[in-house]
């Protein structure tokens, strides 16, 4: 699975941004158990934001970012998106989209649980 993420860049406090994530598999679907967002701010651990699956439509949320950000997908593009609203300074970070390889069962708001990584997308919220 490559991941390609994409839709960051310089937002005032307040606004919103939507992040894509492109998922390119083997065969016509994607087989894990689902899609992750994370972020990493300078000087700071990668820490989780989003993630739905793939099997129920389930989704998962940081507390940070509950009632502000949602997670999304489209299954017949194999991609996720995450719309961001009401953005804080705090925001700030790269963004990182992830998927599984759909083995185990799915812990989907740990970094181990994701086997791969899409490059990530700069999110910039000024005050």
């Amino acid at each position: 699975v490559q991941l390609q993420a994409s839709g960051g860049g310089l937002v005032q406090a307040g606004g919103s941004l939507r992040l894509s994530c492109a998922a390119t598999v083997r065969g016509r679907s994607y087989s894990g158990w689902g899609m992750g967002w994370f972020r990493q701010a300078p000087g700071k651990e990668r820490e989780f934001v989003a993630a739905i699956s793939w099997v129920d439509d389930k989704t998962y949320y940081a507390d940070s970012v509950k009632g502000r950000f949602t997670i999304s997908r489209d299954n017949a593009k194999i991609a996720m998106y995450l719309q961001m609203n009401s953005l804080k300074p705090e925001d700030t970070a790269v963004y990182f989209c992830a998927a599984d390889n759909g083995m185990g069962k799915p812990d989907y708001t740990t970094r181990s649980h994701y086997n791969y990584w899409g490059q990530g997308t700069q999110v910039t919220v000024s005050s």
